[in-house]
């Protein structure tokens, strides 16, 4: 089993890639950067906020079809993108730990 360190390693390299996803495409990065309130020119400052790799991957979650495409073009399987969410800062869903 991985140990935690390289688990958020390779979420992070997942979110990254997902960013990259939404980057390209001309449909989807005017509704990311709606949705998130972001503008273009900030992405790169915002990617190294806490939360924002866990915001891309909650982006991709929401709309199955982003997810089943995202998961089809870069040969992920759909689970590991929440999988990734829950290892990433602010992506648990543990609203205890929160408090």
């Amino acid at each position: 089993m991985a140990n935690a360190a390289s688990m958020r390693e390779e979420a992070e390299a997942l979110a990254i890639r997902a960013l990259g996803f939404v980057a390209a495409d001309p449909e989807l990065l005017p509704r990311f950067l709606a949705i998130t309130g972001i503008e273009a020119q900030s992405i790169r400052r915002a990617a190294s906020e806490p939360g924002f790799l866990a915001g891309v991957l909650q982006f991709i979650l929401a709309h199955e079809p982003t997810l089943l495409r995202f998961a089809e073009e870069t040969g992920t399987p759909p689970a590991a993108v929440g999988k990734a969410l829950r290892a990433l800062p602010l992506g648990s869903d543990d609203h205890e730990r929160s408090i």
